[in-house]
């Protein structure tokens, strides 16, 4: 049986969110600093590990409705589809494009087709993790 720990509870939301936000900042800070998919996976990795920690498995379950071996199947077609869509444009394996756009709330802004590889990454990061975790937590 588990005891009422509100403070854990109430600190673990707050960090959750830091932790959560750290993470995109480096998601989309890996292509110009040290960062990316990888690190940002393992990040909102960490930060759901640290709620299950404050909470039990079925409630982050209940709150967090995803099912993680589908997110790793789509963290791979992603990944896999940005590298071999090279293919299509009769250019070196992982040749990725990228250009500059005029979007309405940002301006100028450079558009890369390897951020969609890292989404991918980073999607069968978290999906992995949390799947491995899940099956050892759900044990009894």
């Amino acid at each position: 049986m588990r005891k009422n720990n509100v403070i854990l509870q109430t600190t673990t939301k707050v960090a959750f969110f830091i932790i959560f936000l750290f993470s995109i900042h480096i998601f989309f800070a890996g292509h110009f600093a040290p960062g990316g998919g990888f690190v940002g996976g393992l990040l909102t990795t960490g930060a759901i590990v640290l709620l299950l920690l404050a909470y039990d498995l079925e409630t982050i379950q209940a709150t967090l409705p995803f099912n993680f071996t589908i997110v790793i199947g789509v963290g791979l077609l992603l990944a896999l589809g940005t590298a071999a869509g090279s293919i299509f444009f009769d250019v070196p394996f992982f040749t990725h494009a990228f250009g500059h756009f005029q979007l309405p709330l940002f301006g100028d802004t450079e558009l890369h087709t390897a951020m969609l590889f890292d989404a991918g990454v980073y999607l069968v990061v978290v999906g992995a993790a949390i799947t491995i975790i899940q099956s050892i937590g759900g044990d009894d």
